[in-house]
């Protein structure tokens, strides 16, 4: 006989209360603070990033540990709770970011783009893994592998972040002059790259590093590559033309999170991160020939507006910067950040110069992929998330993401200016203005 299951209990009622209270306060704080920051010069990221701070372990459980104790209970389900409302953001966020990679222009750039990225990418990889190995094993996880965990540290060093630059170009007024198309073209490559690691170590922090499971990981990601170019493009073109049908704009938002959730829950069952198929979708929905741009205008401004913020407040609630009073944890981040800037500088220089730049606009391209932004800060989140870095070392990691963020902008201003790249096209423009 069949005996029917009870029914699953509904979230309480206080449980939903304190949500809703962590949220409102997440949110808001995330974005005054983050208006802030930009008033003040600095990526807005800064300044909601600085929310979750002040009202997690490092400021309000300081100050106030009975009101930080009822807000943010250390119970796992009321945690569980918020971190499912930041992981949707964060799928979304980068799937949007996906869709804003112009593989048109990675294309047209070609081999100098590639030379410049894959320089920026494997250098700081390198130094990142190195460092990787020489930490304290006080900043390893509990049961975590040495090997594991520096590359999860090379592959955070990396990264780019092409939000955060593509705004610094803008702010510039660089964004569509040669050197700044340059440097996108490179950050969008290094974040594919960067995408690539990631899903290779992740499989690595579950199932070992034994050779058979690394080749069964790598294999993983190729058929998924596969399958994303034979079924998956022609799939988000049908139905992107299809949603063009509907005269209801809320139909093409609604298909594009579909593709995006759908994706990441593929790369997920498939043993990788599903953050990775976020970033595919996106991609193929962004060079789709069917996409209406103007319609997911409002998902884009949902994502950016909202969720973005609430995912960084999110992610500032895991930081505990009263770590840093520890001597080895404030060397560690010292490091990590030499290692984060010389890395980027010197590997997108050196690409740079193999593609005929001349000393400062080679220059400004490492400046520019200098920023790692949200992008450093997932894959800190996913390492923490799979037991790979602890608490230490993930703060350590977003601060890195962080202050990069900040000193890019005035390192490629200064190399701008000194270089001839914009000067040069400067002049072949008024030329040009002067014969017509």
């Amino acid at each position: 006989m069949l005996v029917a299951a009870p029914p699953t209990a509904p979230v309480s009622a206080h449980q939903t209360l304190l949500l809703l209270l962590q949220i409102g306060l997440l949110l808001g704080l995330a974005v005054v603070l983050g208006r802030l920051a930009r008033r003040l010069g600095m990526p807005a990221i800064a300044g909601e990033l600085s929310a979750g701070v002040l009202l997690g372990p490092s400021l309000l459980a300081q100050v106030a540990p009975g009101v930080s104790g009822w807000l943010l209970p250390d119970a796992p389900g009321q945690m569980h709770l918020l971190d499912s409302v930041g992981q949707f953001g964060v799928l979304l966020l980068v799937g949007v970011t996906g869709m804003n990679v112009d593989m048109g222009l990675v294309r047209r750039k070609g081999a100098a783009a590639a030379r410049v990225s894959v320089g920026g990418a494997l250098v700081p990889l390198a130094l990142g893994v190195a460092v990787g190995f020489l930490l304290p094993a006080s900043l390893l996880a509990e049961g975590a592998d040495r090997a594991v965990f520096a590359w999860f540290i090379g592959v955070a060093m990396c990264v780019s972040a092409v939000p955060v630059i593509a705004k610094t170009l803008l702010d510039m007024r660089l964004l569509h002059r040669d050197i700044g198309q340059m440097i996108i073209a490179a950050a969008a490559v290094d974040d594919v790259i960067g995408w690539l690691l990631l899903s290779v170590v992740s499989a690595m922090a579950t199932t070992g590093i034994r050779a058979g499971e690394v080749t069964l990981a790598v294999g993983c990601l190729a058929g998924v590559l596969l399958f994303a170019w034979l079924v998956g493009r022609p799939a988000v073109g049908v139905l992107l033309r299809l949603s063009a049908r509907s005269a209801d704009p809320g139909v093409g938002v609604a298909v594009a999170v579909l593709i995006v959730m759908l994706a990441a829950a593929g790369t997920q069952a498939a043993g990788m991160e599903g953050v990775l198929g976020a970033f595919y979708a996106g991609i193929l929905i962004g060079s789709s020939r069917w996409v209406d741009r103007e319609r997911l205008a409002p998902l884009r401004t949902f994502v950016l507006s909202v969720l973005a913020p609430l995912f960084f407040a999110t992610a500032g609630l895991r930081m505990d910067l009263t770590a840093l009073g520890d001597p080895v944890v404030l060397g560690a981040a010292g490091l990590m950040l030499l290692v984060a800037v010389t890395g980027k500088l010197a590997g997108g220089y050196l690409g740079a110069r193999a593609s005929k730049c001349d000393h400062w606009d080679a220059l400004a391209l490492g400046a520019g992929l200098n920023a790692r932004g949200v992008i450093q800060m997932i894959i800190a989140m996913v390492g923490l998330r799979l037991g790979v870095l602890t608490m230490e070392m993930y703060t350590v990691i977003v601060l890195v993401a962080v202050g990069t963020s900040l000193m890019a902008p005035p390192m490629l201003r200064y190399a701008v200016r000194r270089g001839t790249a914009v000067s040069e096209e400067e002049a072949r423009r008024e030329k040009a203005l002067a014969v017509d």
